[in-house]
């Protein structure tokens, strides 16, 4: 049961003149349907998850059009889908997070950049860089420039944005190069209207089927000895054509100005924060119309050489604002006037940060600089009071506090079942000493946070049982790979588990089975059970995930002859197990499979059962925990142990002790797991279980009236 994205499948059917609202990710996607798209594949992950998601679950209604939606294993599966372009008139696009995903997918766009492509292919990544990110603070602009795609990046402007969608298209056709289309986090999450058109039915489709294939074409592979004048092809036709569809259709904005002996470069993305920031110069009003001349890259490459050179000429400055390093687009700016001998100073990284988000106190900051030397009467003392105001107040808050502030590192939901197999490991870990950890890409990577603190390094999505390869033969004891049944099917199976077993590896592989690719939104997997296990567990209000054995199959199928199923909240039986594996005289590769089913998703069948059933008028009973505090000694093992939002502090009701008590807040869905600590760690025997009931049954109704007779008469007047 995942997330439900109804409302969002009804705007992708609006028609001409209507009006669409929303965020910038769902306009992309119905732009997509807009400019004819044929087929769309991809992988899920933030900030641009939810296309793929409400293309999958609008299936009936891609049905309808033609267009086949396609979830893909990974982004390497995903970015292949694109060689349906190579030969056809066929309109694909595919999405992915970067700069994680296009570092999987960069083999294929290699080898589908040098043939180039018929029809368009747009490649929509999630530029996932600055503060809110998730992944490496690496750019998409190195793979644009390796491979010669087209990158667009528009500004973060609905109408904008859907129409570099229909442009991309027509840019990628016109030069026969891919398109990349690159959206930050704050242009996916902008909100915004637009007005649509129609959505166009791809002429060949699942609908309009094609009666043969194309003839054979050498020169469509991307094989030698065609992959040299393909490389000449580049530079010779692709570039120069992409080059005029950008002039003549205007992709680039020039927004002019007072000050016209002054410019700034910008990257469409940036845009809104740089007028924010010029704005505390006062030079750009609340409208956006700003007093330095802008060119606003919605196009970032290839940049056209004749464009950016008239802009420069004349002025006395420019500057280049360009998120992250290394700084491609100041240096071929700065290669392109030098060649032309164009006197135009030209700033950019020395005044603004080489890495790390332009946010619009970054770039006021900078700006400032610039101003300040080039433009003396511009409001640079009210800027600069706003840039020390804040620092000031930032400073009065530290100075208010005894001590700074702790840290507050993310950590699992309440309930995971995540969290309990790392309680377990700590506690194997006090019998057989410390072992060496390769974590991976998932929720399981909050484990590396407090208060478990595991993991000595993460290599990529399902590249942990690889990345130990290397520790394994250097270890007097067993290492331990961790990684989800989402980093399974990406990429662990093959990189992973075959070279293990191909190599003979005696290492020990830990496989959180929890039904779905949970950290990207908990989209399905092959291994996710079947709509009908869900509606009997939904019956049930039962866990479902063991009712898929797709992983197990695979595993035994490649020839794991060591291999254990553990349930995750079952914490002594899962520290006896990784004991079992770290001590086992089995030599050979061990796997763990630790099943539980993701926490949201068993909610979001949980919640409406129970509501289902309250409304009929039935017994419905749910479990809570709490802590006796009259029994808790105050030694806080149990959230150390465990790191449960809803295990905390509060004070100590004996007037006699000064250590805080142990106590369970609101929040608490019972998974157990505090007291399964308790018991596998041997802790104080504070933890209490508490039944909660509903429309008890009358003989319910009659024992609570007993029990609460008994313990008012045994207790003192």
């Amino acid at each position: 049961m995942e997330v439900s994205f109804s409302k969002e499948i009804e705007s992708l059917r609006l028609g001409d003149g209507e009006t669409f609202h929303g965020e910038g990710i769902l306009a992309i996607t119905k732009a997509l349907l807009q400019s004819g798209v044929a087929y769309v594949g991809g992988y899920q992950g933030a900030p641009v998850s939810h296309l793929l998601d409400v293309m999958v679950q609008a299936k009936p209604y891609m049905d309808e059009l033609g267009v086949h939606v396609e979830a893909c294993s990974n982004e390497a599966s995903a970015a292949a889908m694109l060689g349906a372009s190579i030969h056809y008139p066929l309109r694909g696009a595919v999405t992915w997070k970067s700069i994680v995903g296009t570092n999987v997918a960069s083999d294929a766009l290699s080898n589908l950049s040098s043939p180039g492509v018929t029809g368009g292919a747009l490649i929509v990544v999630g530029e996932d860089y600055g503060e809110g990110a998730s992944v490496i603070q690496e750019r998409t602009h190195a793979f644009a420039l390796k491979s010669t795609m087209c990158l667009l990046d528009p500004r973060p402007d609905l109408p904008v944005m859907v129409n570099m969608v229909e442009h991309g298209f027509r840019l990628s056709e016109a030069s026969n190069m891919p398109a990349i289309l690159e959206l930050r986090i704050r242009a996916c999450h902008v909100r915004g209207s637009f007005e649509t058109k129609a959505n166009q039915p791809p002429q060949v489709s699942t609908r309009q089927l094609m009666a043969n294939p194309a003839k054979f074409d050498y020169m469509r592979l991307a094989h030698p000895p065609v992959t040299f004048p393909q490389e000449k092809l580049k530079h010779e036709q692709r570039i120069p054509a992409a080059r005029r569809y950008i002039v003549e259709n205007q992709l680039n904005e020039l927004m002019p100005g007072a000050h016209e002996d002054l410019g700034i470069i910008v990257q469409g993305g940036l845009y809104n924060a740089l007028v924010r920031s010029l704005q505390q110069l006062g030079l750009a009003n609340a409208f956006g119309e700003c007093d330095i001349p802008l060119l606003v890259l919605n196009v970032t490459y290839p940049l056209v050489p004749e464009q950016v050179a008239d802009f420069c000429i004349g002025k006395r400055a420019v500057i280049v604002v360009e998120e992250g390093q290394p700084e491609y687009i100041e240096q071929e700016i700065a290669t392109l006037l030098r060649r032309r001998d164009i006197q135009t100073k030209l700033h950019g990284k020395d005044w603004l940060p080489q890495g790390g988000e332009y946010s619009v106190e970054v770039l006021a900051a900078g700006l400032t600089q610039f101003a300040g030397t080039y433009l003396p009467g511009a409001a640079i003392d009210s800027a600069r009071g706003w840039l020390e105001g804040n620092r000031e107040r930032r400073g009065a808050v530290a100075r208010q506090l005894d001590a700074p502030l702790p840290p507050r590192p993310p950590s699992f939901c309440v309930g995971c079942p995540e969290r309990p197999v790392f309680a377990a490991l700590k506690l194997a870990q006090q019998d057989v000493g410390p072992v060496h950890v390769a974590a991976d890409i998932g929720c399981h990577a909050l484990g590396t946070f407090e208060p478990f603190n595991t993991g000595h390094s993460i290599l990529g999505y399902g590249m942990s049982l690889a990345s130990r390869a290397g520790v394994s033969p250097m270890m007097q004891r067993r290492t331990l790979a961790i990684m989800g049944d989402g980093g399974f099917w990406h990429n662990g199976l093959l990189t992973g588990v075959q070279s293990a077993l191909f190599n003979g590896d005696d290492a020990v592989l830990l496989i959180f089975k929890n039904g779905y690719s949970s950290a990207t939104g908990t989209q399905e997997l092959i291994s996710t059970p079947m709509d009908e296990a869900k509606a009997v567990a939904a019956d049930k209000g039962q866990s479902m995930v063991h009712t898929n054995q797709t992983i197990e199959s695979t595993l035994k199928g490649l020839g794991v002859q060591w291999m254990r199923t553990v349930h995750t909240y079952e914490v002594a039986e899962m520290r006896d197990t990784l004991k079992d594996a770290f001590t086992s005289s089995f030599n050979g590769l061990k796997v763990i499979v630790a099943e539980g089913e993701c926490q949201l998703e068993r909610q979001r069948r949980l919640k409406p059962w129970l509501a289902s059933l309250l409304k009929k008028g039935e017994r419905v009973m749910r479990v809570k925990y709490g802590v006796d505090e009259d029994v808790c000694n105050g030694d806080h093992a149990c959230i150390r142990l465990s790191g449960c939002p809803t295990l905390t502090l509060k004070d100590n009701p004996d007037p006699l002790k000064v250590d805080p008590v142990a106590t369970v807040i609101d929040g608490c869905v019972g998974c157990g797991l505090c007291g399964a600590n308790a018991h596998a760690a041997t802790l104080c025997p504070s933890f209490y279980r508490a039944e909660v009931i509903q429309n008890p049954k009358w003989h319910e109704r009659l024992w609570a009236s007993l029990r609460g007779g008994l313990v008012r008469a045994l207790q003192p007047a």
